[in-house]
């Protein structure tokens, strides 16, 4: 039986240096020589320490030796390599700090990055070294690598729905009971409750949740399996090895990369979820408008709405969700298209891959716990609530009428030209009006009178309506300056 070695799976790294998560303008002078010290994600008030450490390259790195170790200790088993190998590979680099600058100059002469660190790594181990990757390929590393980092940033995200899902079933519960007004449309339509509006949420949420959890199990696979992916140079029983001290599953039948329409729909997930947080940040901001106000993000002391009008109180932590999920949904197009790849491989995925797996995830990251924090926080006016909803004075009510007077014997044509008459009188009382009806005939006639404008005006031809124009633009202009225009500058 193939033990599985000294080394447990890594557990979240500590928080990025600065200069790791610095955009390319605004990066140090370190990171600019080295890009492995580049931060993908463009601005660090959106990145979450705990998400960015999972994409950090002593990270990566780290992963990549757990990797090649474990298939040491497989192939060690199986009398490929010396047992006492494997044990100093373990031994000699299992604690060790890898030293990206030195991996980033290796990689500016081989231009190859895992070789750049196998390299590294035989700098660490010595001689024993030799027997690192043995009939393994670099797709092996990259992409068991990579279903790693996803593995863990899903388990990151997930725990993020949870605190979006107590924080929706705390305030639905506090308000299940709190009237407002429904709106089709935009438009008043009946009464519901604010406690139901946060469940559509909820519910909205836990289906995320199930998708999320259906995604992070695709893609936890592994694959150990040579140039190609046909196991001509290595033994089926490294993989499973591997893949069980990583804590994936061996991919039942792959090429030399593994298929990419496991990370499409992942990303796709990813996708849909930031949907969902767009969706709810927009009620919110509709909410939170100055002629609505039911509800209303928390405004600090001291926090300032705007530069130019004290008074303002604006929903930027909505409007800033909206962004972030546009950014999120973004990243599914290219992970769609990474599906497609010549033959047995190709790395026109891998450039893609190495933003859109950062990016998606440490953006979704942050919006995820900012949205668990907005809605717990949020306030809420009930006075105001009940304020919209009797604006109609009670016309929100009439299909419960328009059911009553059909069931009592009218017809639907004749309940519905009642309640249509009933409306007009409301109206009419809202806008301070006299008559509704008398209006609406006044607006007709108007309508009549132009229309016979129309008819009876002489059809004429193009010229002479050019003409005709001419002649009225100029008789305003001298009707304004006072003097003759000449004709020939009327234009």
């Amino acid at each position: 039986m193939i033990d599985a070695g000294p080394c447990r799976a890594l557990a979240v790294a500590p928080p990025a240096p600065a200069s790791l998560r610095l955009s390319h303008r605004g990066r140090s002078a370190k990171a600019r020589r080295n890009p492995q010290y580049v931060r993908v994600v463009d601005d660090p008030r959106y990145t979450r320490p705990e998400m960015a450490s999972i994409w950090e390259p002593q990270t990566r790195f780290k992963i990549w030796f757990e990797i090649e170790a474990h298939a040491a200790d497989a192939l060690a088993e199986l009398g490929v390599i010396p047992k006492e190998a494997a044990k100093t590979i373990w031994a000699k680099a299992r604690d060790a700090t890898f030293d990206v600058a030195r991996i980033d100059e290796i990689e500016r002469e081989t231009k190859h990055d895992v070789i750049a660190f196998l390299t590294h790594l035989a700098e660490i181990v010595g001689p024993e070294a030799r027997f690192v990757h043995q009939g393994m390929t670099s797709s092996d590393v990259l992409d068991t690598c990579l279903n790693v980092q996803l593995t863990r940033a899903a388990d990151l995200l997930i725990a993020d729905i949870d605190k979006v899902l107590a924080a929706l079933k705390k305030r639905a519960f506090e308000h299940k009971m709190t009237p407002t007004i429904g709106r089709s449309h935009g438009i008043h339509a009946e009464p519901v409750t604010f406690g139901l509006k946060l469940a559509y949420a909820y519910a909205e949420f836990s289906r995320a949740r199930e998708r999320l959890v259906a995604a992070r199990k695709e893609v936890a696979t592994c694959a150990i399996s040579g140039a190609v992916g046909t196991f001509a140079q290595i033994d089926p029983r490294v993989e499973e090895h591997v893949a069980k001290a990583m804590g994936l599953v061996p991919e039942p039948i792959s090429t030399q990369v593994i298929p990419r329409d496991r990370h499409a729909m992942y990303f796709a997930t990813l996708g849909v979820i930031a949907s969902s947080v767009e969706r709810l940040a927009t009620e919110i901001r509709h909410l939170q408008r100055t002629e609505v106000l039911e509800a209303e993000e928390f405004f600090s002391e001291g926090q300032k709405g705007s530069s130019a009008m004290p008074h303002k109180r604006n929903p930027v932590l909505s409007e800033n969700l909206t962004g972030l999920s546009r950014m999120v949904r973004a990243y599914v197009t290219p992970a769609m298209e990474n599906v497609v790849l010549w033959h047995e491989r190709d790395i026109s995925h891998s450039s893609a891959e190495r933003m859109i797996g950062p990016d998606a995830t440490v953006t979704l990251d942050f919006a995820l716990n900012r949205l668990a924090g907005l809605i717990d926080k949020l306030l809420i006016y009930p006075a105001n609530m009940q304020k919209n909803l009797d604006r109609l004075g009670g016309l929100v009510h009439s299909q419960r009428l328009l059911i009553a007077l059909t069931q009592k014997g009218a017809s639907r044509e004749d309940a519905y030209k009642l309640r249509a008459a009933q409306r007009d009188a409301g109206v009419a009382r809202r806008r301070r009006l006299p008559d509704a009806a008398e209006e609406r005939r006044r607006g007709e006639e108007v309508s009549q009178r132009r229309r016979d404008r129309r008819a009876v005006r002489p059809r004429l031809s193009l010229q002479a309506r050019r003409h005709d124009l001419q002649t009225r633009v100029r008789r305003k202009l001298t009707r304004r300056s006072g003097s003759r225009i000449p004709s020939g500058h009327a234009t």
